[in-house]
């Protein structure tokens, strides 16, 4: 007789039906499994929010009140300053007489409605058409030689490998942005202009000096430089920020596939700057019609308004100057319908590019 009897397991039947009998282990929300109810399965991923949606608008408002109470400010200022004026346009269809009450909203509301009047006359003007040639000309220039600037500086500053001299750089980079036009044309006429340090030193030497400063010819070009020259540092922030976010291990991958610097930023760096290009070439092309007010001012008188005219101060001399409120209304809602045109367009191809620009499809 073996010595391990075969003893009858009195407690496995027990134990079977007691798994028979178990109720069955529940998912959530009390939901019998799969093979039990007879409905498929469904994984949903970590962190589902329960069944009933989001959460309520008062617990999400008191979760994110610090950062609600901190853009207030800046929605006040956009409404005041951007979304409340948009209100005035008005006045396009009207003949504006700001005289007939001391209240400007009581005499926007008694003056004579003219149609489309204004425009009509802003058509016929010659002067209009200069500036609108003037102001596409001065855009396609900064677009074409102001632009590329900022990426190209800050691949040069991310390649500096000493932080010291890499915080000097853009020290002195961004120093010319907090210059006002008013400085930045002075000094561009100390250097370039009739008496300015070139032409001098030309003079002594029996050369005839030169004055770029009234060259008509030239001016769009000088333009764009005190603009590269002023801002160009500053723009610089924005891409730095973008490169700051690229792994170190991409470069280390490429090095160790055999890409040198050049294959390396051409494969890492300008791609991971892709995304910040599309978004502000969108949004610079939606400024196109904004070319500098001030900067175009200044230096108005001295190459003539055959140069130098552009929207903006057409706007100024021939509506708001002249104190024809309505001509200076119908000719800024032009500019600013078209630069919404430009915008929703320009984000559309870079869509078509697959990136989000301005906003998601």
């Amino acid at each position: 007789m073996s010595q391990h009897s075969t003893v009858p397991d009195e407690t496995a039947p027990a134990a079977r039906g007691e798994a028979d009998t178990a109720p069955a282990p529940r998912t959530r929300a009390g939901a019998l499994p799969a093979a039990r109810s007879g409905r498929k399965a469904r994984r949903e991923p970590a962190g589902t929010p329960p069944e009933g949606g989001k959460p309520a608008l008062r617990a999400r408002f008191r979760r994110d009140r610090v950062l609600v109470l901190m853009t207030l400010p800046a929605l006040l200022l956009v409404l005041v300053f951007h979304y409340v004026p948009v209100l005035g346009n008005v006045v396009a269809f009207q003949d504006y007489n700001p005289y007939l009450s001391e209240n400007g909203f009581a005499a926007m509301l008694e003056s004579p409605w003219i149609g489309f009047d204004q425009f009509e006359r802003i058509f016929a003007d010659s002067a209009f058409w200069r500036a609108v040639e003037n102001t596409l000309v001065l855009f396609f220039l900064q677009l074409v030689l102001f632009f590329p600037v900022p990426i190209v500086l800050a691949l040069l500053i991310n390649s500096i490998i000493r932080p010291r001299v890499r915080a000097v750089a853009q020290a002195i980079m961004y120093l010319p942005h907090f210059f006002s036009w008013v400085l930045v044309v002075t000094v561009f006429q100390q250097i370039f202009g009739g008496a300015g340090i070139i032409a001098q030193t030309l003079r002594q030497h029996g050369i005839e000096g030169f004055d770029l400063m009234t060259d008509p010819g030239i001016f769009k070009f000088l333009v764009t430089s005190e603009g590269i020259w002023k801002d160009a540092g500053w723009g610089v922030i924005v891409f730095l920020a973008a490169l700051s976010s690229v792994s170190q291990d991409l470069y280390e991958a490429a090095a160790m596939d055999g890409a040198g610097r050049w294959r390396r930023m051409w494969h890492v760096t300008l791609p991971a700057l892709r995304p910040v290009i599309a978004l502000l070439l969108v949004l610079r092309v939606g400024d196109a019609l904004t070319v500098g007010f001030e900067q175009l001012l200044l230096q108005r008188d001295a190459v003539g308004p055959d140069a130098a005219e552009v929207l903006d101060t057409y706007v100024w001399w021939t509506g708001l100057r002249n104190q024809d409120f309505s001509y200076a209304a119908a000719a800024g809602l032009i500019k600013g319908i078209v630069g919404l045109g430009l915008v929703l367009t320009a984000n559309k191809v870079a869509h078509l590019m697959g990136e989000q620009g301005v906003y998601k499809k």
